[in-house]
């Protein structure tokens, strides 16, 4: 006899924020810049831009980001080859640009961000985005391993995808003196 499910108010929201927690501080930066960025969250570059290069790279990632609403609309609905044609090369070359960028350093990062940027019915093209964008050449071998050996079996062969759209959209958070704090 199956037991019905009760959600709980604000669990999925905390299983997504403990999910965030165990990146690393890198990936954390990144996830939040590239949300700022894919999502038009204000002035990325002034918010993340600690030198002229980092300006620079968020320049070329706001470009290159420029694509997601057509990637967005270009989702398809079923799982036909004919439907992939144009949507599968423009998703596997942005996901190569993240990964090329190095702060991305596994799947659960990369889905993580992807269902944010592109909402949730881009999960079951995500796993194959992801192994084709981190087997190609670009990225060095050892790394290419250490990202396709991060995609678990069970994500890598799911049977199917929930259609929750995310919740938590983690920002960037000022930081504030200790010793200015009130007590």
């Amino acid at each position: 006899m199956a037991k019905d499910m009760q959600v709980i108010p604000g669990a999925m929201t905390l299983a997504e924020m403990r999910e965030f927690a165990g990146f690393g501080s890198a990936t954390q930066r990144y996830i939040r810049r590239s949300l700022d960025v894919g999502l038009d969250r204000g002035d990325a570059v002034g918010t993340w831009g600690r030198d002229a290069v980092e300006e620079a790279g968020i320049k070329e990632q706001a470009k290159l980001y420029m694509r997601l609403a057509d990637i967005r609309k270009a989702i398809p609905e079923d799982c036909a080859i004919d439907s992939i044609e144009n949507f599968m090369p423009a998703l596997i070359s942005l996901s190569a640009y993240d990964l090329g960028e190095g702060r991305i350093n596994g799947f659960p990062a990369y889905r993580f961000l992807y269902e944010r940027l592109l909402g949730p019915d881009i999960r079951p093209w995500l796993p194959a985005s992801f192994c084709a964008a981190a087997s190609l050449p670009h990225l060095h071998p050892k790394i290419r391993k250490t990202l396709l050996q991060s995609i678990s079996e069970a994500a890598a062969t799911a049977p199917g995808w929930s259609t929750r759209a995310p919740s938590f959209f983690p920002e960037w958070v000022e930081k504030v003196e200790t010793g200015n704090a009130a007590h």
